[in-house]
């Protein structure tokens, strides 16, 4: 039996069947179009079996695979392994002419598709990738030296600059959807085919509503008020297209709202361009911080037992929804780093393992910036207050009482640390590694 011939699209941070540019190159070539999607080993050995991840992306794809199968006879072959070995098995199930993929920048998606692209060379199947989640890649948006920007402002201006010319075209799919292959019966798996259980935690669907966007920069700030979009994790596996919220932001002609949007491919061309980041400290020097690491407190700073109720209130937030607003964010990271003196590295690797929204370059980006080690960093002196932060941004305690429900008990721990001694002791370590 000959085997049939087609072209693959292989979807990965980008679960949509439109407005996805890699998958409408597919499928306006001259075969049909196999969808797959691959979980991959290399990354899901790493989660804890009850990820919430894993099952938005799981139902997600679920759902592509009915709408492709009621609407279209045709199907998304999903399989679980090592991406390597599996592309060996669809080359042997199928006669490839060329793989289809969109842009990934994170250092082990850059080494994983070298390796793909190698394995596909060797069988003459080409391999074809473009860019589909951010606006500007790589360096499109440099200085006019070609040398990458490592602070945020100037990089803004030049990619609105830059943005002006830009045709912000949507990739409209609904007329090439003849082309996908006619088998409505793929390969498929379950959950727990892979090992992994059902997890109870739901990602939010997100609000880009014009209400949203135009009260955005007056609420944003303030964690008892739904004042953000949640649209985190569905830019970071793609299940809303970039540019159909860019139309949005223009249209609300809200600069904060984009500027927000801005910060995420600023922050992806800093990774891109300085992959080493993700563990070691960008302003090398503070690599010579000697830093406390007492295993204990990381414990009672993860728990939100740390007698600061802010802090306790946002990792509270982080462990029982996967989600933490923003403004908390840089307040348990910079408390961590500066008043416990806890590597930043191990406050990243915990917000990876919990955040819905994680996105490597963002979360690596903004751990580095509040330990003052990265580009466009906070200075080192720069030392949050997490008392005055309540004074500021919850003033009348609801987001602490939502969150710490023992707050105004004798259950509540005391401060674990004095934030005078803390602050002053932070000082003098960073600047005796960094004289």
């Amino acid at each position: 039996m000959s085997r049939e011939a087609v072209n693959v699209f292989w979807f990965r941070r980008d679960l949509r069947l439109d407005d996805n540019k890699g998958l409408l190159e597919a499928l306006k070539g001259s075969l049909p179009v196999l969808p797959v999607f691959i979980f991959d080993k290399h990354i899901l050995d790493k989660l804890p079996e009850d990820d919430a991840r894993v099952t938005f992306i799981f139902d997600q794809l679920q759902k592509m695979r009915k709408e492709l199968q009621e609407e279209h006879g045709s199907s998304i072959a999903i399989y679980y392994g090592y991406p390597e070995e599996i592309f060996q098995q669809i080359i042997e199930d199928f006669e490839v002419e060329s793989v289809y993929t969109n842009h990934d920048y994170e250092p082990y998606a850059e080494k994983r598709d070298d390796k793909i692209s190698e394995l596909l060379e060797e069988e003459y199947i080409e391999f074809r990738t473009f860019k589909d989640q951010v606006i500007f890649e790589k360096s499109e948006v440099v200085k006019d030296d070609g040398d990458p920007y490592v602070v945020y402002t100037p990089y803004m201006k030049k990619w609105k600059e830059n943005f002006k010319d830009y045709d912000l075209e949507v990739f409209y799919t609904s007329q090439y959807t003849d082309n996908y292959i006619q088998h409505s019966r793929l390969p498929n798996l379950d959950l727990s085919d892979m090992g992994f259980t059902r997890s109870e935690l739901k990602v939010p669907d997100y609000d880009v509503t014009p209400t949203t966007i135009d009260s955005y920069e007056d609420t944003r700030n303030y964690p008892a008020q739904e004042g953000t979009s949640r649209l985190g994790p569905h830019l970071r596996f793609g299940t809303v297209g970039l540019r159909k919220i860019y139309k949005k932001a223009l249209a609300a002609e809200n600069d904060t709202f984009l500027n927000e949007l801005i910060w995420r491919e600023f922050f992806m061309q800093i990774l891109w361009h300085y992959p080493h980041t993700t563990d070691t400290s960008f302003k090398e020097k503070y690599d010579r911080i000697e830093w406390r690491n007492n295993e204990e407190e990381f414990k009672k700073w993860c728990e939100g037992r740390t007698g600061y109720p802010l802090v306790d209130a946002g990792m509270r937030q982080l462990n029982e929804s996967g989600y933490m607003h923003n403004r908390i964010r840089m307040l348990t990271g910079s408390f961590l780093c500066k008043h416990l003196l806890i590597d930043w590295r191990w406050g990243e690797a915990y917000f990876a393992e919990k955040l819905l929204d994680y996105e490597m370059s963002s979360n690596v980006g903004n751990w580095q910036w509040v330990a003052g080690s990265g580009v466009d960093a906070a200075p080192y002196f720069r030392i949050f207050n997490p008392t005055t932060q309540i004074k500021k941004f919850d003033k009348d305690r609801e987001y602490i009482k939502e969150w710490v429900k023992e707050i105004d008990s004798d259950d509540y721990p005391e401060p674990m640390v004095d934030h005078k001694e803390a602050r002053e002791r932070c000082l003098q370590t960073y600047k005796e590694a960094l004289q």
